[in-house]
């Protein structure tokens, strides 16, 4: 899903950290009832939309059960469990997520997963977009470490009651012509602010920073914080810098609620009608509805994303060889990433499906969102998806984003100026990249 280091619900992310804490020492795979149908232990992050897929899944597969771990829980506490577990060589689910930022991490260590190549899934290369069939790869080539899920596509979803509250267009075109540029998007920010709605225009400042970030990164160097050749790169790639002056012109300008990204602060915001805008690839419009309610619905759309697209989040299903079951995992992780398994992922959550096949379907293409006011969801992220540019995230690439985004927190909440945050930036990314 659905990443960048984010798909982090923090409401339920205390629960779902406690649900994996007190599964852990049961390891993926062990099942209930000796002689019983086969468990499969699911470990995921966020919300990847499988409810409804599992149900299907075990009609036809009678002898299967499966059991969904970490369902909305924070990256941040996801993925060092999934390394424990690795590293331990017990624990881990049958079939287990991997974020994109952090696959490059993953894919040193191979010896962990399933050769999915050696189970007939070279047969599934096309489909899949031929760069994320390519990044489940392993360097040389030789082993495939997971299956790709979705891709993030861009947006900007907004409140359309807020625009109108404070005189701005609120149908979607109209809204999308405001901005072409992020600085036509402050612009707009600031006539927002000037009408005193009582509400900020964005939710914080790190969402936006990424947003532009990745952005940035894909139409200019094609790598962010390390280049292709795994060198640190945070303080030499203009893309870095860019993203972080323009951030710092948002927050100059008082645009922003400060709210933390996931943290319970940003989820109320939601509920409470706090915010105006936020950058939204195609995964985070589930989180959106989980978080504002149903309320909210009919009063959220979605327009064009300042700038020129990007690319926002990604994740992949990895077959751990620690699995007591892995054919039935490995069947489970291909119906998962199948195009008709994407398809129903985006139908209950929104993430972006990777697969071209599923990407062409109507279901997709001819797709509507009633809750973002009958938003064409399909058209505005499906009709680019073919033609993003992916952005490469080296082996800390996760550490030294944190860092980064730690840097950017101080700035907004007026502990540091710009220049000292962006010193703060590069030291401690160089830092985490050492340890």
């Amino acid at each position: 899903m659905a990443t960048f280091s984010r798909r982090r619900l923090a409401a339920v992310a205390l629960v779902a950290a406690g649900t994996l804490l007190a599964t852990a020492a049961c390891g993926g795979g062990d099942d209930p009832a000796e002689g019983g149908p086969v468990t499969l232990t699911v470990d995921v992050f966020g919300q990847f939309g499988y409810d409804e897929l599992y149900k299907e899944y075990m009609a036809a597969h009678p002898d299967v059960k499966i059991v969904e771990r970490g369902t909305g829980s924070n990256l941040d506490e996801y993925s060092p469990k999934l390394t424990q577990w690795l590293a331990a060589g017990k624990g881990a689910g049958d079939v287990v997520a991997i974020e994109e930022g952090l696959l490059v991490e993953y894919k040193a260590n191979p010896q962990n997963f399933v050769n999915l190549l050696d189970h007939g899934a070279a047969d599934l290369k096309g489909n899949f977009l031929e760069w994320k069939w390519n990044q489940g790869l392993t360097a040389d080539g030789k082993q495939l470490i997971g299956l790709g899920t979705d891709v993030g596509g861009m947006a900007m979803c907004y409140r359309k009651d807020l625009f109108a509250k404070a005189g701005l267009p609120t149908e979607r075109d109209e809204v999308g012509k405001l901005w072409p540029t992020w600085q036509d998007y402050i612009k707009v920010g600031e006539q927002f602010k000037a009408k005193n709605t009582g509400a900020s225009f964005l939710d914080g400042a790190t969402n936006t920073f990424n947003t532009v970030l990745l952005q940035t990164a894909g139409n200019t160097t094609g790598y962010s914080y390390y280049d292709t050749a795994d060198k640190l790169v945070v303080d030499s790639n203009p893309a870095v810098r860019q993203a972080y002056d323009t951030t710092m012109d948002i927050i100059d300008s008082g645009l922003s609620g400060k709210y933390g990204s996931w943290s319970e602060e940003w989820v109320s915001a939601f509920k409470q009608s706090k915010f105006a805008t936020i950058a939204c690839p195609a995964w985070l419009t589930g989180v959106i509805e989980g978080n504002a309610g149903p309320g909210a619905k009919g009063k959220w759309d979605v327009a064009d994303v300042p700038g020129d697209g990007g690319n926002w989040g990604g994740s992949f299903l990895a077959v751990p060889k620690q699995s007591k079951h892995r054919a039935e995992a490995i069947e489970l992780a291909k119906f998962l990433t199948s195009a008709k398994g994407q398809i129903g992922a985006f139908k209950a959550k929104g993430p972006l499906p990777s697969s071209p096949q599923a990407l062409e379907d109507p279901a997709i293409v001819d797709s509507t969102n009633a809750y973002f006011s009958d938003a064409p969801v399909g058209k505005i992220f499906a009709e680019g998806a073919k033609s993003l540019k992916p952005v490469y995230m080296g082996p800390k690439n996760q550490a030294v984003r944190t860092e980064v985004e730690n840097a950017v927190r101080t700035v907004e909440l007026g502990q540091r100026s710009p220049e000292q945050g962006w010193n703060d930036a590069v030291g401690n990314a160089k830092k985490a990249a050492a340890k």
